[in-house]
C-alpha cells in the first residue's frame, strides 16, 4: 500500500515538475509550446511525406509501360448512376458489374469493355487514369472502346471526358473476376506507395 502511495506521489511530483518547466520556458521565451509542438509534428509529417514522394516516382513513370502490348481505344467515363446504367440506388443490382464485383475507383479501378476485345479480368494501364480491370461491359462499348469508372458525373466530365488513347495490356483476362481478386490487387503490398499517391491525387 505504501509503495503504491509513494509511486503515486513521485509520479504526481514529476508531472508537476515538468509542467513547471514548460510554464517557465513559455514565460521566458514567449513561445506557445502547444502550438510549437503541433507545428513541429506537422513539419515532421510533411517532411516524411515529401521524402516519400521525392523517392517514389508517379505510377506513370515508375514502370516501362512500353514493354506491354498496346491498343488504341476510345475511352469514355461512366458512373454507377442512372445516366450510365439506367439503375437507381434502390435497384438490387446498382453498382454491380457484369462480372459480379462492385464498381470501384481505386489503384485498380473497374472498367467496362467489349469482352471480345478485352475479356473480364484483363488488366490495363490507361495513361491519365491509372490501372483498370475489365469487370463490365456496355451496350455502347463495342470494338476498341473502354468505359472508365468514376464515382460522380462531375468527375467523368472534369477528369476525363472522351479521349482517343493508347492503353497497355498488362495481363489478359480469363473471363472471370471476383471481389477477392480485385481486393488482392488493390492491397498488394508492393503497390501501396502508388495507392497512396492515387488517394492523395483524388482528394485534391
Amino acid at each position: 500500500m505504501n509503495k503504491t502511495k509513494n509511486w503515486t506521489k513521485r509520479f504526481a511530483m514529476t508531472v508537476l515538475f515538468l509542467l513547471a518547466i514548460l510554464v517557465t520556458v513559455q514565460s521566458i521565451t514567449g513561445i506557445d509550446l502547444k502550438l510549437f509542438i503541433k507545428q513541429m509534428v506537422q513539419l515532421e509529417a510533411h517532411a516524411a511525406s515529401s521524402e516519400t514522394n521525392a523517392v517514389t516516382p508517379p505510377l506513370e513513370d515508375a514502370f516501362d509501360w512500353s514493354k506491354y502490348p498496346k491498343k488504341t481505344v476510345i475511352a469514355t467515363g461512366y458512373t454507377a448512376g442512372f445516366e450510365s446504367t439506367g439503375k437507381n440506388e434502390n435497384h438490387p443490382e446498382y453498382g454491380i458489374t457484369y462480372s459480379g464485383v462492385k464498381v470501384k475507383r481505386d489503384l485498380y479501378s473497374t472498367v467496362a469493355a467489349d469482352l471480345s476485345v478485352f475479356p473480364i479480368g484483363t488488366i490495363l494501364f490507361i495513361p491519365g487514369y491509372g490501372l483498370g480491370v475489365v469487370a463490365d461491359k456496355g451496350g455502347a462499348i463495342k470494338g476498341n472502346k473502354v468505359d472508365l469508372y468514376y464515382e460522380t458525373v462531375e468527375d467523368v466530365y472534369n477528369k476525363w471526358g472522351k479521349k482517343e488513347i493508347d492503353v497497355y495490356i498488362i495481363e489478359q483476362g480469363n473471363g472471370k473476376l471476383t471481389e477477392a481478386e480485385l481486393q488482392a490487387l488493390n492491397e498488394d503490398k508492393t503497390m501501396q506507395v502508388f495507392r497512396q499517391q492515387y488517394i492523395g491525387s483524388e482528394r485534391k
